[in-house]
């Protein structure tokens, strides 16, 4: 399997980098659409829609299961309190909807994005922010709480929309998407192990009675909530961003982590959620 993914990958990255030269912007879903490939060659029967559900997908019984627990999802309250701050006014009187424009179903589709004024990476949390530091508000923090919670909140009101993200004709744009990628496939840590090494090459496979997800579709459900994160402590609510995700997946090798919202996360969400292209937005979701 190492080989047929990286073959189709290298003639993935052999194909965009005569596409960028050419002035296209469609780099991002070659690459796309090679990865989706290979995991309809790893998972035969397993449609890719429905690896929005990461590793739930892959097993009947689990997915049950799973579907069990999202029929009253312990992220429920704090989508609710997310919806209640993000619709709060702000003490200037303006709020989150000016912006974001009204249609909140239509927010979270737009990030991340390239920004050619700032040239770098936008993120939803990182606009989030802004919004509230432009109208006199206190920042949130990146990882958890009410950062979130807002998220969440977005997550939800975007289920069901398209997943697109553009690497637009911008050598500075093309260069932070692959930027991310190389992050995605370089080992790094103690355990010398990558991004795709649990997740594409040994996408699917077990890591003792755990079942590791595929990378389509996994930046499909974030903010997720993890079992994990909530361990059953009351000061522990669960629910965390996609670059709380990063970090904790480098500790995990035994690397240090980046800081959340740095150059380095918001380059990999750029590609990570890009891999994902045309499935749709399942957020948030539980997991273990």
């Amino acid at each position: 399997m190492h080989k047929i993914v990286k073959s189709l990958l290298a003639a993935s990255v052999a194909v965009s980098t005569s596409v960028a030269v050419a002035g296209n912007s469609d780099i991002n879903n070659k690459d796309a659409m090679a990865m989706q490939e290979y995991f309809k060659n790893k998972l035969p029967g397993v449609e890719m829609s429905s690896l929005i559900h990461g590793a739930y997908a892959l097993d009947e019984s689990r997915f049950d299961q799973f579907m069990n627990i999202e029929e009253f999802p312990p992220y429920e309250d704090f989508v609710a309190k997310g919806e209640e701050f993000y619709n709060t006014p702000f003490k200037n009187g303006k709020s989150f909807a000016d912006c974001f424009g009204d249609d909140t179903s239509a927010v979270k589709a737009k990030y991340p994005h390239w920004d050619s004024k700032k040239e770098s990476v936008v993120t939803l949390e990182e606009d989030i922010n802004k919004c509230l530091t432009d109208n006199g508000e206190k920042a949130l923090g990146w990882k958890k709480g009410m950062m979130a919670y807002v998220s969440g909140y977005l997550a939800t009101e975007a289920r069901g929309q398209t997943i697109n993200v553009v690497v637009p004709d911008d050598p500075k744009a093309i260069a932070a998407y692959e930027d991310g990628k190389k992050h995605f496939y370089q080992k790094r840590g103690q355990l010398n192990l990558s991004c795709a090494d649990c997740h594409v090459y040994y996408g699917s496979s077990y890591v003792r009675s755990e079942v590791l997800s595929p990378a389509t579709g996994q930046a499909s459900h974030f903010p997720v909530y993890r079992q994990k994160w909530a361990n059953g402590s009351p000061n522990e609510d669960g629910l965390g961003t996609l670059h709380r995700r990063y970090g904790g997946c480098n500790k995990q090798v035994r690397a240090k982590p980046f800081k959340a919202q740095s150059e380095e996360y918001k380059n990999l969400e750029f590609f990570h959620t890009s891999m994902s292209n045309g499935l749709e937005y399942n957020g948030p979701a539980y997991r273990k």
